[in-house]
């Protein structure tokens, strides 16, 4: 252990951790029941309440990554037959898909281009076009570097009447996340990527109205672990059910990270994001580097860069890492060999990283 060197992580997450956050998770281990943490958790579930834009009683930290914050959301809505649609334009989407149908939902799936938008006018002919249970999109995708209009699109699934489910994993901290204000039922993201907080915790939040959903089904949610009518006996009310053992080191460091944040303000946050993004930008057109994104859809903390022709994109990854302490990303499915995933999610969205990084590729190239 002592061996792992510390390496500037501007991959498509984790990202790398405060020092503040870093000295949380060494705090001294209590009992997941002791009154001392159940403070903690009330603090933690009222600080992700403001970072989320919501109101929503049912906000608190999944015990699990951000897939474990999508697979709750599903697995506590659908009921095998129920309709479900997805906006799909990346890995993510396609995910979304995969676990709705394996929970047995009716999946249908409008397809967009890796590497842009989710088209709103194409959206609403699909979301139009028979009822839906659920209408689900990703707000920011991961592995395409594209950010989707999930404020034009929550009009439409709303006047629908079908629950609008976002995933917010990588956008939340770094983007504006306003879930009253889409109107949205269910929405996760993880500890991992601006909220920069290592993995290992997913923040959900349930409307009033999915809870109804919830509270309604005629039949158990299949999955105990997941199950948030189980799950909001541990983190709510003045006496709390015991379910699972927290992940009590995990909370302090997200109780520590969401502190810092909203110490920091959402805004200020979210312009140093953008700021650090075209910063970026400016530096890679220096080393005659493009994006792969249309500038109008980039999403600022996840920057996907075009592999120029007759670079080993995989040979420049490996020696950034080994040579330099860098990690940047791979492309993914039809975009593998084609394009660098390079992030600037919290911590790491600072214009001192980028000039590391754009020294060590410029070197390299």
């Amino acid at each position: 252990m002592n061996a792992i060197k510390d390496t500037l992580l501007m991959g498509p997450g984790p990202s790398n951790v405060r020092d503040s956050v870093a000295n949380a998770l060494t705090l001294p281990t209590i009992g997941h029941l002791d009154p001392r943490f159940i403070v903690i958790m009330d603090e933690v579930k009222a600080m992700l309440r403001s970072v989320f834009r919501t109101t929503n009683d049912l906000t608190i930290p999944i015990s699990g990554t951000g897939s474990a914050g999508m697979e709750a959301c599903f697995v506590n809505l659908i009921e095998p037959g129920d309709s479900v649609l997805v906006l799909e334009n990346g890995v993510f989407g396609v995910r979304m898909a995969d676990v709705a149908e394996r929970l047995g939902a009716q999946v249908d799936v409008e397809e967009f281009e890796w590497g842009t938008p989710v088209v709103v006018d194409r959206a609403a002919k699909a979301i139009a076009s028979k009822p839906y249970k659920i209408v689900a999109v990703v707000h920011a995708e991961t592995s395409t570097g594209v950010r989707n209009s999930v404020e034009e699109l929550a009009p439409l699934v709303v006047e629908s009447g079908a629950l609008y489910l976002v995933d917010a994993v990588t956008s939340l901290g770094g983007l504006p996340v306003d879930v009253d204000g889409w109107q949205a039922d269910a929405v996760y993201s993880g500890t991992q990527k601006c909220l920069s907080c290592p993995p290992g915790l997913a923040p959900v939040t349930f409307s009033d109205r999915a809870r109804e959903v919830l509270a309604a089904r005629s039949r158990k949610v299949p999955n105990w672990y997941l199950d948030l009518s189980l799950l909001t006996s541990y983190w709510e009310g003045a006496k709390r059910s015991y379910h699972h053992t927290a992940p009590i080191n995990m909370i302090y460091g997200l109780h520590q990270a969401l502190s810092d944040l909203l110490d920091e303000g959402l805004q200020v946050s979210h312009d140093r994001h953008q700021e650090a993004h075209e910063y970026l930008v400016d530096q890679l057109k220096n080393l005659g580097l493009e994006l792969f994104v249309d500038p109008a859809y980039r999403l600022p903390m996840l920057n996907a860069v075009t592999v120029p022709g007759g670079v080993d994109e995989a040979e420049i990854r490996q020696r950034l890492l080994s040579d330099h302490a860098i990690e940047i990303g791979a492309g993914l499915g039809p975009l593998a060999g084609k394009i660098w995933r390079i992030g600037l999610m919290g911590h790491t969205a600072r214009r001192e990283n980028v000039d590391r990084l754009v020294t060590a590729l410029g070197a390299l190239l």
